[in-house]
C-alpha cells in the first residue's frame, strides 16, 4: 500500500500565484496504467471552503485560524486580494498539509487593484467585500477570466447603490468605488450562469446595514450545494440566515464571529484519483472523507458505482475498488446522468464515459460554458480529436463509444480539463497534455501525485522534442 502526502508548493501566499509549478513548458505525456493500483492519496483542503472561510475571516469581528487550508493559485490570489484590502494573514507552524493560517481582520480600505487570475471565487466573492471598503478598487485577471460571466455581480452592486465602472462590458476588467457602507435590503438577481453570484452576496451580507433579502429570478440555478455550503459557513459563525422559499435567502445584519476552522479535503479534486481505479483497476483510498459535507464531490460516492465500481467507507477513509479495471478487460456501461448539482465533476466523468462501451448522456451542465473555459466545447473537441464521438447538447454532452487513439489534449487553462486528459491517458497511449501546470489552480502537486499514484516515476519529465 502506497501512501502519498500532499505537502503543498514551497511558496508564500504573497508570491506571484502564477508560479506554482516547476514543470518545464511543453507537453506532458500522461502515464498509461501498468497494473492494478493500491494507493492511499491524501488530498489538500477544499478550494471552495478555503476561499469562503478566508472571506468570512476577513469580515469577522475577531481573528480566525484556518487549519489545513488549500495552498494553490486560487487560494493565493484570494489571500493577496484580502491582504491588499487591509486583512492581515500570517502563516503558523506547519501542519500535515502545510502551514495553518491566522487571519486578523482590519479596517477595509480601497486604493488597490485585485488580480482575480482565473478564480471565480475571487472575481465574484470579493466585489461585495470591496464595496465595504473606502476608496477605489480595480478588478482584472487572466485573459480567460475576461470571458467569464460577471454581469450579474456588476448589476447587483449597482442595484445596491455601489458605483461600478465597466464600460458596458459586464465582465472584467471593472472597478468600483466603495464608500465603507452598503445599505443592503431587497435584491433580485439572475444567477443562472453561476451559483457564485449568490454566494458572493451572501458572504458579505451580514456587514450590509440592512442585511440582504436576495431572490433568484432566473430559469435555473446550478450547483445548489455550493450555496448550501455558503449558508453553513455563515451559520457556523453566528450569522442569522434562512431560506423562506427555494431561490430566496435572507441574511440578517450582524457580527461575523472569528472561528477556528478545520478545512475538509477537496472532494472534487478526488475525482481523477478515484476514477483511476476504474481505469487501471485496484483500489484507491482517500483519507479524511467527511461523514457529512456540502461539497459536491461527495456525489462521487453514488456516481462511480454506476460504472461498476465498489465504493465503501473504512477507518482509513473512502475506498474505491475498480476490480480489474478497463485496462484489465472490464467493460464500462454507458450512463445517463443529471449533474446539475455537481457540474465541476463533469470533465472527469466525461473522460470515463469516453472509455465506456455504451452511449452516455451527461446533462444539467450547460452553465459549464462559462467556467474557466467553455468546458462543453473543450471536452467535445478534445475527445473528438482522439477519434471519439461527443456531441454538444443544449444542457450537456452526448458521448458515443469509439476507440480512442493518442494525441494532443488541450487544457485550455483549465485544471479540470487537465484532470480529464490524465484519466483518459491511463487507458490510451500517447495522450499529451499541453499545460499540466494549469492544475496549480487548485492542486499544484497534481502531476507528481498522479505519477506516483499510478506507479510512474515521480521524477519523470517529458522532452518536448521527443514527443512527435
Amino acid at each position: 500500500m502506497q501512501v502519498f502526502n500532499y505537502s503543498g508548493p514551497e511558496f508564500s501566499p504573497y508570491d506571484d500565484a502564477r508560479e506554482t509549478s516547476d514543470h518545464e513548458p511543453g507537453p506532458w505525456e500522461a502515464p498509461v496504467a501498468s497494473g492494478a493500483l493500491s494507493a492511499t492519496v491524501r488530498l489538500p483542503g477544499s478550494k471552495s471552503l478555503t476561499n469562503r472561510e478566508l472571506v468570512l475571516s476577513a469580515l469577522a469581528d475577531s481573528p480566525s485560524t484556518l487549519h489545513a487550508p488549500l495552498r494553490s493559485r486560487d487560494s493565493a490570489l484570494m489571500i493577496e486580494a484580502l491582504a491588499s484590502l487591509g486583512t492581515r494573514i500570517d502563516e503558523l507552524g506547519a501542519g500535515e498539509y502545510g502551514p495553518d493560517l491566522r487571519v486578523t481582520p482590519g479596517e477595509l480600505a480601497g486604493g488597490t487593484s485585485i488580480d482575480c487570475g482565473l478564480a471565480g471565487t475571487v472575481m465574484r466573492f470579493l466585489p461585495p467585500v470591496a464595496a465595504l471598503a473606502l476608496g477605489p478598487v480595480a478588478f482584472d485577471g487572466d485573459q480567460g477570466a475576461r470571458r467569464r460571466p460577471m454581469r450579474t455581480t456588476i448589476e447587483s452592486l449597482r442595484a445596491l447603490g455601489v458605483d461600478v465602472s465597466d464600460d458596458g462590458r459586464g465582465a472584467l476588467p471593472f472597478s468600483l468605488y466603495g464608500t465603507g457602507v452598503v445599505a443592503g435590503g431587497e435584491l433580485e438577481i439572475d444567477a443562472s450562469a453561476s451559483s457564485q453570484f449568490v454566494s458572493g452576496l451572501l458572504l458579505a451580507a451580514p456587514r450590509f446595514t440592512n442585511g440582504l433579502s436576495l431572490r433568484h429570478v432566473g430559469d435555473s440555478l446550478p450547483s445548489m450545494p455550493h450555496i448550501e455550503m455558503t449558508i453553513q459557513t455563515l451559520r457556523a459563525r453566528g450569522v442569522r440566515v434562512h431560506t423562506p422559499s427555494p431561490g430566496h435567502w435572507v441574511v440578517k445584519p450582524g457580527l461575523i464571529a472569528g472561528l477556528d476552522v478545520a478545512i475538509e479535503p477537496d472532494l472534487s479534486n478526488a475525482a481523477p484519483f478515484l476514477a483511476s481505479a476504474i481505469i487501471a483497476g485496484g483500489t484507491v483510498t482517500i483519507p479524511g472523507w467527511p461523514t457529512t459535507t456540502t461539497q459536491v464531490g461527495a456525489h462521487l460516492e453514488a456516481i462511480l458505482p454506476l460504472w461498476g465500481a465498489t465504493v465503501a467507507r473504512s477507518s482509513d477513509g473512502l475506498v474505491i475498488d475498480g476490480g480489474a479495471g478497463v485496462v484489465g478487460g472490464v467493460s464500462l456501461p454507458g450512463i445517463d446522468l443529471d449533474l446539475s448539482e455537481g457540474g465541476e465533476l463533469a470533465p472527469v466523468l466525461v473522460a470515463l464515459a469516453a472509455l465506456a462501451d455504451g452511449p452516455s448522456r451527461i446533462t444539467g451542465i450547460g452553465h459549464l460554458r462559462g467556467h474557466e473555459t467553455d468546458r462543453l466545447a473543450a471536452l467535445a473537441a478534445n475527445v473528438n480529436a482522439l477519434g471519439g464521438d461527443v456531441t454538444e447538447l443544449d444542457d450537456g454532452l452526448a458521448i458515443e463509444p469509439r476507440r480512442l487513439v493518442g494525441g494532443p489534449w488541450k487544457a485550455w487553462e483549465d485544471h479540470r480539463m487537465a484532470h480529464a486528459g490524465a484519466v483518459i491517458g491511463l487507458a490510451v497511449h500517447g495522450i499529451r497534455i499541453d499545460d499540466i501546470g494549469s492544475t496549480a489552480k487548485t492542486m499544484p502537486e497534481f502531476p507528481e501525485l498522479w505519477l506516483r499514484t499510478v506507479g510512474a516515476a515521480p521524477s519523470a519529465r517529458i522532452d518536448p522534442l521527443n514527443l512527435f
